[in-house]
């Protein structure tokens, strides 16, 4: 999604267009490290529950490894000019464990349903603590819409 927007909108702005972007975009690039092999970055599929973020990994990945061990992400939407990064810390559930109505939402919107193949796989959920949004330098001032898991009026 790109945008030529100059005109700096409100945060009630910023935050309705942020849930709709949530809502309706589908690839994000989740951020972790691990103590002894440092930083990773990677695009998964995601959904938005309307408070959390869901994705998918295998179980044996370095995402799923390195969550386990330090599990701080920054996840960001892939639009460079209408920028959306949250940060919070991933809940892990084996698919054995996970709950039903996530995983059944996964696969109704990704059409793919990890419990049915066959290696294990991980699935993460992130409530936001911090949530950023801005389109230009117009609204670097402001751009923190969530802080300790509270939307910002």
């Amino acid at each position: 999604m790109q945008t030529t927007e100059k005109a700096r909108r409100t945060t009630a702005e910023r935050t309705r267009d942020t849930l709709e972007r949530l809502g309706a975009e589908r690839d994000v690039w989740v951020s972790t490290a691990h103590p002894e092999h440092g930083p990773h970055q990677v695009p998964l599929w995601f959904l938005w529950d309307g408070r959390a973020v869901w994705m998918c990994t295998a179980a044996a990945s370095a995402t799923a490894r390195n969550v386990r061990a330090e599990p701080r992400v920054r996840l960001g939407l892939p639009d460079t000019v209408d920028v959306v990064m949250l940060q919070g810390e991933a809940e892990c559930f084996p698919d054995e464990d996970v709950p039903a109505d996530a995983a059944d939402a996964y696969t109704a919107a990704f059409g793919w349903d990890p419990r049915a193949e066959e290696g294990s796989y991980l699935y993460l959920r992130v409530v936001p603590r911090t949530v950023y949004a801005w389109r230009g330098t117009a609204e670097l001032r402001g751009r923190v819409l969530m802080r300790d898991g509270e939307w910002l009026d």
